[in-house]
């Protein structure tokens, strides 16, 4: 049995009363409708009303009966509230069992599967246009290091390819991190503190098809999230904009299960003062000791850490570095390693 297998909970089996009251819930033609749309993408109550053709009142009426019986989430984003298929996975494997068996030719669900991609499409347009805006200034940083392919090899390397059974990426941006890591994850969520990114990272996840991630508007020094949740958490270039990296580092260690893993992306210490003052840098990078200080003091031990240089061809290139450590509760509780990549050692 893999290390990964052992951290997960078995199966577990819904109660008599709970399946007869997610059925109730599902026994309604607007609600099993709703159900269905929100089981691919997190939709707002003026989304719903676009694609269903119903009042709003009456739409709020039916999710706030799919949110008590559990079979819905719904979280705050700013003034909008998204709903999405509950993050139960015992109710959620329920329910897309029932839908599983649905003909999704039928012409109304025809019709809402047409107006969904109409919200899809006006998505991707609004984010389209916010990248435009931004895509000179982000050019420019990644033009200062390793391509974003040979980072992004280096993490899958360090990771590995065992499946993740949830993944969490802070700070998420465009959402790269999440296209990167979902399909080897049942369950993948992205937090950043923009709202107009979580637009553009909407956007990616509709085109890239996944329906196992969402992302959501939250603080990465009060995550929105539970406890003791995640196999495999990651801080992808956000320590630089912080004021108090460590902080950071804590909070996101809190939510790994026993024995999880937090990989940490970030630039080593260098001197370009430019990105303080027109990137909004707040630290020139980062020594390993640093990082691996913080995470020890959080509870992880580091099992690794890889340093990716630039080519040398320019004088204001950048270093990044790579951290990953894992949570020691799993240690004491018994849990098999999950293998370690080879990473330079600290």
């Amino acid at each position: 049995m893999s290390g990964n297998e052992r951290l997960r909970p078995p199966t577990a089996a819904l109660t008599f009363e709970t399946s007869i009251d997610a059925l109730k819930a599902l026994g309604e033609p607007t609600r099993l409708r709703l159900v269905r749309l929100l089981s691919r993408n997190d939709l707002t109550v003026t989304d719903m009303t676009t694609i269903l053709g119903q009042s709003q009142p009456r739409i709020s009426r039916h999710l706030k009966l799919l949110v008590e019986s559990q079979i819905l989430t719904r979280y705050q984003e700013g003034a909008w509230a998204y709903f999405r298929l509950t993050e139960n996975a015992t109710i959620a494997r329920f329910v897309r069992s029932v839908l599983a068996t649905i003909d999704g030719g039928e012409p109304a669900l025809s019709r809402d599967d047409e107006r969904l991609e109409a919200v899809r499409v006006a998505r991707a347009e609004r984010a389209a246009g916010y990248f435009a805006e931004n895509a000179g200034r982000w050019d420019r940083i990644r033009s200062l290091h390793v391509p974003d392919a040979d980072v992004e090899r280096a993490l899958l390397s360090a990771v590995g390819t065992a499946p993740l059974g949830s993944f969490l990426d802070i700070g998420t941006g465009t959402g790269r991190m999440i296209e990167l890591f979902a399909r080897q994850a049942d369950r993948a969520v992205g937090v950043d503190a923009s709202r107009e990114m979580l637009q553009v990272a909407r956007a990616k996840l509709d085109a890239a098809g996944l329906s196992n991630a969402q992302v959501r508007h939250g603080d990465c020094y009060h995550l929105p999230v539970p406890r003791d949740s995640f196999d495999l958490v990651m801080l992808h270039q956000v320590l630089h904009f912080l004021d108090d990296p460590a902080a950071a580092i804590r909070e996101a260690a809190a939510t790994l299960q026993p024995g999880g893993r937090l990989v940490v992306v970030d630039f080593a210490p260098h001197r370009l003062e430019f990105l303080r003052q027109e990137q909004a840098h707040l630290r020139l990078g980062f020594a390993r000791e640093t990082v691996a200080g913080y995470l020890a003091d959080s509870g992880l031990e580091v099992t690794g850490i890889d340093i990716l240089d630039p080519d040398g061809s320019r004088a204001d290139q950048l270093t990044v570095s790579i951290w990953l450590a894992r949570d020691r509760r799993g240690a004491r509780a018994g849990l098999a390693p999950a293998a370690v990549p080879a990473m330079t050692a600290l």
